[in-house]
């Protein structure tokens, strides 16, 4: 497998969509190596911020369970 298909894999591995890697894998194969950086970097910032997102919404979750568990905690010690 050449360098440019495993960049591509790579990228759909990493959840990017088709376009996104059929993109850099273009600019890959033109030479345009720093183009093709840039654009896996844009890609990097928005799995980032969707791993924030993930992260803020679990934090909520993890506070919803802790509240409940001290809720059940206080009624099962008044009985």
């Amino acid at each position: 497998m050449g360098h440019e298909n495993a960049v591509k894999r790579n990228l759909l591995d990493a959840g990017c969509s088709d376009e996104s890697a059929v993109f850099v894998d273009q600019l890959y194969r033109a030479g345009r190596i720093s183009d093709a950086l840039r654009e896996m970097r844009v890609i990097r910032c928005a799995l980032m911020d969707e791993l924030h997102q993930s992260q803020r919404r679990v934090d909520c979750l993890d506070y919803l369970i802790r509240q409940t568990e001290k809720q059940i905690k206080g009624t099962t010690e008044r009985r």
